[in-house]
């Protein structure tokens, strides 16, 4: 029987507590897209469409680091531009920038 070849991996979460029970996480981060989906299924370009998962890409991946996007999105294209090695563009993903602009953040915090 086939199905029971799958067993053993619908049971991990039994042995590795850290695994999560259900996919709730990735179904809520991809909810606004599939929401948007009727306002975009006339999508002028490819390179367009392309774009726009990109970007969405970058905001979500952000948002899963626990970084405000518009903080983010502010910050990479101001130093994107500089970034000429792969260690420049490491040092612009959302977790190696989190403390940055948390820091940021705190300075315009009104008391």
């Amino acid at each position: 029987m086939r199905h029971t070849r799958q067993w053993p991996k619908l049971t991990v979460f039994l042995t590795h507590g850290e695994v999560p029970l259900d996919n709730s996480r990735c179904e809520d981060a991809i909810r606004p897209f599939v929401v948007g989906r009727k306002g975009w299924l006339f999508s002028d370009t490819v390179k367009g469409a392309v774009a726009s998962a990109n970007l969405y890409s970058l905001v979500e991946t952000a948002k899963a680091n626990g970084v405000e996007p518009h903080a983010y999105l502010s910050l990479l294209f101001e130093r994107l531009p500089q970034a000429k090695s792969v260690e420049d563009f490491e040092k612009l993903m959302p977790w190696n920038v989190k403390a940055a602009l948390s820091a940021a953040a705190q300075r315009f915090v009104v008391v």
